[in-house]
């Protein structure tokens, strides 16, 4: 169960990066669950990780990988296994994320340190590591420029369908590629979630503005969906730039590079609503806008108190315009001082609260015309500043509940 139509977009190669997936056995037989990202020389890499104080031994190891990497002038790979999360595993994580890395890494005949682990699946279960590291040959043997739709499948776990998104433009005269990919469905909410994302650019980027790019347009997009308000151990977000479609570095002061962020930000958005999407048991989705706030903290506490709300996330499955839940939820976020005559809430374009109450204008017939719809927009004016924040999540279906109850059978 999805929202929106199942697409992937064509995706052209990214000179200086291939793409290896095969079929491990982590987990599950006969599916793809391993996938190699192999950058050239004179790539480089930023990213931002999950910051659940419990993270997996791979979190740990490829941060410190990456410190290195970014160091350095050095090929570098990204192995991903699904079927596995290697958390909750103590020092035994650490040491089969390890043997792992340097699998991989005997392969290009380099150091470990050039190989940043990511895994996703189940918490609290040994890795087996024995069939990452003896696929290593065939994945490296698989590696080619256009396996972006099978990378897409290779690093899913509840998802119904790989997410990607692509996009060129011109910048001095010279075509750019950007593509992605990400996963994602359950364990969802900011900082990060249960989520991996995987996108490169051949642009030249220098590494202080690609760690730049990589924390911001992360922050306004993976952070801010939820789908059920838990945070996993998992998760990553990574940005890949090869540089080999241009002679120059990207600076701020460029003609192009306004257009060449935004379409950046695009790429982490839409793979970021991807999610939101291919939520677990999702049939709706769901926009949360919070306009003339005091601050984007108070902004987003408020549109994540409703996006959390389970009385909330319930109606909007039962397409049921019960506002007096968005209502109720707006007076418990903890926002001071909070003068309610002036709020605004609006489903849709439908008022639903004006003066403190009922908006006279509202009918039950015109919410339950927005309510029917796949997307929907909740929307809410305090009237007390100029700060505009957004989020982004899901309804609560009774597939969710199976979906989790039965995870690990």
């Amino acid at each position: 169960m999805a929202v929106g139509a199942d697409f992937f977009p064509e995706m052209p190669p990214i000179k200086g990066l291939k793409i290896g997936v095969v079929e491990a056995g982590v987990r599950y037989a006969d599916r793809k669950d391993l996938v190699l990202f192999s950058a050239e020389a004179g790539s480089r890499v930023a990213g931002v990780f999950t910051k659940n104080a419990f993270c997996a031994a791979p979190v740990h190891i490829a941060k410190k990988h990456l410190s290195i990497i970014q160091q350095q002038d050095q090929p570098f790979s990204l192995l991903i296994n699904t079927g596995n999360a290697n958390a909750g595993t103590g020092e035994q994580g650490f040491i089969d994320a390890q043997a792992c890395c340097e699998a991989i890494a005997e392969q290009f005949s380099y150091s470990a340190e050039q190989v940043l682990p990511f895994s996703t699946g189940v918490i609290g279960e040994k890795l087996a590591e024995d069939r990452i590291c003896t696929a290593a040959p065939s994945l490296k043997n698989a590696l080619n420029d256009k396996a972006w739709h099978d990378a897409g499948l290779g690093i899913m776990t509840t998802d119904t369908r790989p997410k990607g998104a692509s996009v060129q433009l011109e910048y001095a005269g010279k075509t750019v590629t950007i593509n992605g990919i990400s996963k994602g469905a359950g364990m969802i909410k900011p900082n990060m979630a249960t989520m991996l994302c995987f996108i490169s650019t051949d642009a030249k980027l220098p590494q202080d503005l690609l760690n730049e790019l990589s924390s911001e347009l992360a922050d306004r997009s993976f952070n801010r969906i939820t789908i059920d308000g838990d945070t996993s151990t998992n998760d990553a977000c990574m940005l890949i730039a090869t540089g080999q479609a241009m002679d120059v570095e990207i600076s701020k002061n460029d003609a192009d590079y306004v257009s060449f962020k935004t379409a950046l930000s695009d790429i982490y958005l839409e793979l970021a609503h991807a999610i939101v999407r291919d939520g677990e048991g999702a049939t709706k989705f769901v926009t949360i806008q919070v306009e003339q706030a005091n601050s984007a903290n108070e902004a987003l506490d408020l549109a994540y108190t409703i996006a959390h709300s389970p009385l909330v996330k319930t109606a909007l499955f039962a397409s049921d315009p019960n506002w007096g839940r968005i209502l109720a939820a707006l007076g418990r976020a903890p926002i001071d001082n909070l003068d309610l005559d002036k709020v605004q809430i609006y489903l849709g374009d439908v008022m639903l609260v004006e003066n403190g109450g009922r908006a006279q204008s509202y009918s039950e017939e015109k919410g339950q015309a927005i309510m029917d719809e796949e997307e929907i927009l909740i929307r809410l004016v305090l009237n007390r500043g100029i700060v505009n924040e957004t989020v982004w999540t899901t309804d609560l279906s009774h597939q969710y509940v199976t979906i989790n109850a039965e995870y690990r059978t």
